[in-house]
Parts: C-alpha cells; structure tokens; sequence
C-alpha cells in the first residue's frame, strides 16, 4: 500500500525525522491559511499523487507570496498530471501540498527497503539525490552505496556514520545524519514499512539535514497492525478492478497482456503466465483465488478478469488441494452465466474433486475447452486469441 507524501511526512516526523513544516488543502481558502500559518517568505506548492517525477510534469512549484500560492493552487488543482511513472493517461489532483520553502546547499538519495536476496534491511543511500535512483543506477552505479542491517544485531550507531560518511557530511551534518536514520529506521520496522524512500534528502545552508520528500510503502499483509495506515488509503489512486479485489480478498494485478488468469496459488499463478509468455502471448493479470476460496469468491474472481476489456482470453488453472475442482467450476458457470461470455475459455483442472468437476463443465453448455495439462492450457488458449483476432 502506497501513500501520499504529506502522509508520509506526518508519520516520519512522530520518529524525530526532520521533515519542512506544511500543511494539505483541498481547496483555495485552506491553500491559503496553510501559507499564512507558515508566514513564507518562500513556499513550495505540491500536487500529490501516487508518483514520482511531479517536478518534471509541472506539479512542483516554488513560490515567494501568499498570492502566488492561491494561483497555483489553482492552475494544479484538478490537473491532469503526467510523468514517466503515470503513463500517458496522467493521475488528476485532487489535493496539494503547501509546505515551507528550503535553503538547499545539496541535494542527496536515502532509502531504506527490505532486500528479499538476503532477508535484510538494506540502506541505500547517493550523493546523486533529486536524480531517479534507476537513472543513477544505470549509468553511474559506483554513486549508489548500500549497508544491509543484521536482523539479530539491528540499527548500530556506526551506520548512521557510514551514510554520513558516503555522503560527505562533516562536523555537526554527521551528528545530524546518525539521528535522522535511527529514527527512519524505527519508522520503518514499526510501521511495517517496504520501503521509506527521502529523495532528495538535503543539507541546508544551515547545515540541517531534511528530507524535502518522502515515499512511503507498507506490507499489506501486516495492515491489519496498523488500522490508522489503511485508513490512510486513497482510493482514487488504486486500480479499480485491483480495489474490488481486496475488498473479496483476491490476490489481484492488472498487467497488460491479453489473456486473464485465474490460480489458486501465487507460485502456480507465476508459473502460468510464464509459460502464456513461452506459447507466444501476454498475460493481463496475476489472479491468485487462495487455497481456500469460496464459489462467490471465484464468480468475483471469473467477473473481475472479464471486466478488463483488454483481456481476449481466459485461462483457468487450477491444482485441487485445499481447494476443490467442483466449487471451481461451479464459479466458472456462475459467473459466465452472469457477465456475456464473450471470449475463449480454456480450463485445465488437477486434484481434489477433478472428474466432477470436468464434468459439471461438460454438461454446462458453456463454451469451455478443457485441457489435459498446463502446456496444453497455454497452447489452446494462445491458438484460440490469435485465432479470434
């Protein structure tokens, strides 16, 4: 789960982060009362969405009066904003943020996200800060620098001194430096964080060290923690069909294939879009139903894929354990008998229940092509698009 950055801010700064004093607006009257509190002389007008690159798409605005940010607020407000991260579509803003303006002597990169290779937290920190991480990554790789924390051993006073150090900081910087990633670093095993990104993170003329943005992610299995997170959750910057899905407990992404996938099990549900790819196509999704699903929860599954009007085909593959072929099948008629049917449909079935539920398919009257094994879902299903394209 995503959040906007004024959030992230709001939480980072309850850890001792030190973040620019600001404030949200959802309209022109509150825009200005946010910079009146802060009593300028320069302000920062920011849309919020769920991207990076805003500067570059003209949603990023330093300004030096109260009336420049009522003009601001106005030209930004309801814009459709497009960066590398949006798609040519854009996202609409729908609420900005008004915050202090900043002496900034440099601009740096600090992160701090959960590295599945070695199960650790890894700090990653650049000189290259307000630079997108995979731009540096690419072309100067030797910028980027990473710590990796022992789980046992935890957050020790000598990293915040080796990101000092990589950083270039000195005197009362490093003092600074050590504090602002102990406390980042308890925001994030608190909160359950994936990662907290602060890019740029900077050195004031001052010599202050501030994250003048934030990003942060959260584990959405560990939500169930942290009710006051998932309130936090803006829904007009979800997919709507990936909503839907959490609302019936279905593990679900749009991708942009053309061939929707419905599996019981994350790794059988990898497995077969890879080898919808092997056969020549796409998927549009990964559509895990669980191991334990319900009829309903398969006839919102079966809906949800049809809903996508990419999708061109279906494939169903499904291995009985927990789940039963018989409650699958009975979905699968369920939900074609309740959305039109328009596409093909191929279903390969395995396990508990298989010789029902093969049957309560054949005698559907539904359209549905079964299949003997997984190569041979994919290859049915791949000839049957090209073949209706």
């Amino acid at each position: 789960m995503n959040i906007h950055e004024y959030q992230a801010k709001e939480i980072l700064k309850k850890y001792g982060v030190n973040v620019p004093r600001g404030g949200v607006a959802y309209t022109e009257q509150e825009a200005v009362k946010v910079a009146n509190d802060l009593g300028g002389p320069v302000y920062v007008v920011k849309a919020q969405i769920h991207a990076g690159g805003r500067g570059k798409g003209g949603g990023v605005k330093v300004v030096k009066s109260v009336d420049e940010v009522k003009a601001q607020f106005k030209a930004m407000m309801g814009m459709q904003l497009i960066t590398h991260q949006t798609g040519p579509e854009g996202k609409q803003v729908k609420r900005l943020y008004v915050e202090d303006g900043c002496d900034i002597k440099r601009e740096l990169y600090l992160s701090m996200l959960t590295d599945r290779d070695t199960s650790r937290i890894t700090i990653l920190c650049s000189t290259e800060g307000g630079m997108d991480i995979e731009e540096v990554a690419a072309h100067t790789p030797e910028k980027i620098i990473s710590f990796s924390v022992d789980p046992a051993a935890g957050l020790q006073a000598y990293h915040g001194r080796k990101v000092a150090y990589a950083l270039g900081l000195e005197g009362d910087q490093v003092k600074s430096c050590i504090k602002f990633v102990n406390a980042l670093y308890k925001a994030f095993i608190d909160m359950d964080a994936s990662i907290v990104e602060i890019n740029p993170l900077v050195v004031t003329g001052k010599g202050d060290v501030i994250a003048l943005d934030a990003k942060m992610n959260f584990d959405d299995n560990a939500l169930f923690r942290h009710p006051d997170v998932e309130a936090l959750r803006d829904e007009d910057e979800e997919d709507p069909m990936e909503l839907e899905a959490i609302k019936h407990s279905l593990n679900y992404i749009k991708l942009d294939g053309k061939i929707g996938c419905m599996v019981n099990g994350a790794g059988l549900a990898m497995a077969t879009m890879d080898i919808i790819k092997l056969y020549g196509s796409e998927p549009a999704n990964f559509l895990d139903v669980g191991g334990g699903a319900t009829k309903e929860r398969v006839t919102t599954a079966f809906k949800l894929i049809l809903s996508d009007p990419n999708v061109e085909g279906i494939l169903v593959n499904i291995f009985g354990g927990i789940m039963r072929c018989d409650i699958i099948a009975d979905g699968i008629i369920a939900a074609a008998k309740e959305v039109s049917l328009h596409v093909p449909l191929v279903v390969r079935l395995e396990g508990t229940n298989v010789d029902l539920g093969k049957k309560i398919l054949a005698e559907s009257g539904l359209p549905i092509v079964s299949a003997d094994n997984l190569a041979d879902a994919a290859e049915k299903i791949v000839k049957a698009v090209k073949a209706a394209a």
